[in-house]
């Protein structure tokens, strides 16, 4: 059993991903403006809260060893990582209770919690993150969708250093209104190997690592570089990873059919550990809704550095023939 959550301990209020943020620790995050999607608090608990959602916890074969989660049996779900810190979150999502690995930066504490763990919380308030990093062109959202290792925040890194604002970086919230998708932005900060930030970002000064077995870091983003209010989404781009991108030296952008496009959304879900009936039901319905709406198209690209430049361009026309209702040449 999970700890019973008391509500109206938090000390600030901030807004991210549309969603409200109380919590008992300040945040790098905006304050809370805007009537939300949802509400989730954020309260430290001692070690003591987290002792048998631990024991019952299991590590995922599928990722890091140090990565546990458990589903417990009042409906609450543990997740936690030995060198960031452990989380327990209510069984309808409204709350969350954390610990911080003491040696763990508070930077890399954020970005789990503002993730992994938060991303519980919303699917089990009947929200669907998407894994995804967005830039904004003209006003409107385009995003970038792919799994751990495609290349969108490197993507994303290129649009920025272009003048093109990152509205989030890797996880993203939507809200269907007015015959339109808006996406919300997230924290103001981007995960970037070390190359890749200090050929766009000048260097990796008064960065934190990510966690302590990557190379990964967490830059913060400036205001301008950092589009603080939501805007309805112009295109999804899939990126498959670079193993599977193939040795083509063209830039390719190709139109997705509505059955490829609805598996590439379904499939491109930000978490997948939260896995029912009822929530699948979800995902297909988001899915076919984006697919029906909102132009999704897959882009392969070299995995070279020194093409992210003609990458970004070439989806820059691609939107821009789009918004005149013309078709973009595919290479």
């Amino acid at each position: 059993m999970g700890p019973r959550i008391r509500m109206n301990d938090s000390r600030y209020r901030y807004s991210v991903y549309g969603i409200v943020v109380d919590s008992d620790m300040p945040l790098a995050l905006p304050e809370y403006r805007d009537a939300g999607l949802a509400r989730i608090e954020l309260r430290r608990a001692p070690a003591d809260a987290f002792r048998a959602a631990r024991e019952r916890a299991r590590v995922d074969s599928t990722s890091e060893a140090w990565y546990r989660s458990a589903a417990l049996e009042d409906g609450s779900a543990y997740v936690g990582w030995d060198t960031i810190g452990e989380f327990l979150v209510a069984a309808d999502g409204a709350g969350i209770v954390w610990r911080r690995v003491e040696r763990s930066s508070l930077e890399s504490f954020q970005v789990y919690m503002l993730g992994q763990a938060l991303s519980f919380a919303l699917v089990k308030q009947r929200l669907e993150p998407l894994h995804a990093t967005v830039v904004v062109v003209a006003d409107r959202a385009v995003a970038f969708l792919g799994g751990n290792g495609s290349g969108k925040s490197s993507l994303a890194a290129c649009f920025v250093n272009g003048g093109y604002p990152l509205l989030t970086d890797d996880l993203l919230l939507l809200h269907e209104g007015a015959g339109q998708f808006v996406a919300y932005p997230g924290p103001a900060r981007i995960k970037l190997f070390p190359q890749i930030a200090s050929r766009y970002f000048g260097g990796l000064a008064d960065t934190a690592p990510m966690n302590p077995d990557t190379q990964k870091r967490i830059l913060p983003i400036d205001a301008d570089q950092h589009a603080a209010a939501p805007a309805p989404l112009a295109a999804i781009f899939t990126l498959a990873p670079p193993r599977k991108a193939g040795r083509n030296d063209c830039v390719r952008i190709d139109p997705l059919p509505p059955r490829e496009a609805l598996i590439e959304v379904v499939r491109g879900t930000f978490n997948r550990r939260l896995v029912d009936g009822d929530r699948l039901a979800r995902q297909f319905d988001l899915a076919a809704r984006l697919s029906t709406f909102v132009p999704i198209k897959r882009i392969a690209y070299p995995r070279t550095l020194d093409r992210l430049a003609d990458v970004r361009d070439a989806v820059l026309a691609d939107v821009a023939h789009a918004a005149a209702g013309l078709e973009c040449a595919p290479c």
